[in-house]
């Protein structure tokens, strides 16, 4: 996943989905929706320019199944797609993921598991949200992780924190996520690194007496790579 034009910048930002919904009477619960982002941020790290991101998920009594996918309108971006296994109840969640990214000018095959080839990455998740504070730790288990500095699995792992307050009449989130140990998985992570501090927000902008457009935006430095992101997004 790499850069990408500029130039619809000022349209775009960040993985949020502010879905459609449909509920049936058996209480399965069915979303939809894409983000358009001006660039592709993923915990600290610049992953591509102005990109379409489309999510579809099936849910019942907490239990959850989501496929989440990224387009760069760069050809040169990869292509990625994310199913999401997960659970919640109450402020507890747990969940499994498996990454998948199609590199440009690779020739990569989605049903492809081999043990030491594959360009998937599975993570597990597991977090609790106390209302005032959202705690949540993802270590990848298998497929393509990073190593590390001996050149072995280095179970790759981040951890976030996140707060939640209102300000000026928006919803805010502060977040500040770390790798626990070194991994060339996540970049310039060599132990414990924080390589994530943001700060995000979402409005609504009403169009018509009878329609509103989701916009969000987030303001994101990696300490470790000494990069920063200002992203914007609409949802729909």
């Amino acid at each position: 996943m790499k850069r990408l034009v500029r130039t619809l910048a000022l349209l775009l930002g960040m993985v949020t989905v502010i879905p459609l919904s449909v509920t049936a009477q058996d209480e399965v619960e069915t979303s939809i929706g894409a983000d358009l982002v001006s660039t592709y941020e993923w915990r600290g790290q610049d992953l591509g320019g102005v990109s379409i991101q489309p999510s579809i998920s099936i849910a019942y009594k907490g239990l959850s199944l989501t496929a989440w996918g990224s387009v760069g309108i760069d050809k040169e971006d990869a292509k990625e797609i994310d199913l999401t296994l997960a659970y919640e109840t109450g402020g507890f969640s747990i969940s499994v993921t498996d990454y998948w990214v199609a590199p440009y000018g690779e020739e990569t095959k989605f049903f492809h598991y081999g043990a030491h080839s594959t360009a998937h990455v599975f993570e597990a998740q597991v977090g609790y949200d106390f209302g005032a504070l959202a705690v949540n730790w993802y270590t990848n288990f298998a497929g393509a992780d990073g190593v590390n500095k001996d050149g072995n699995r280095a179970y790759s792992s981040f951890v976030s924190l996140e707060v939640p307050f209102t300000l000026g009449g928006l919803e805010w989130t502060a977040e500040v996520g770390a790798t626990p140990w070194a991994t060339d998985y996540y970049a310039e992570a060599d132990g414990f690194t924080v390589c994530d501090i943001a700060l995000s927000t979402s409005k609504e902008i009403k169009i018509t007496d009878s329609f509103s457009l989701p916009v969000f935006g987030k303001l994101s430095f990696n300490p470790a790579t000494e990069c920063a992101d200002f992203i914007f997004g609409i949802s729909f």
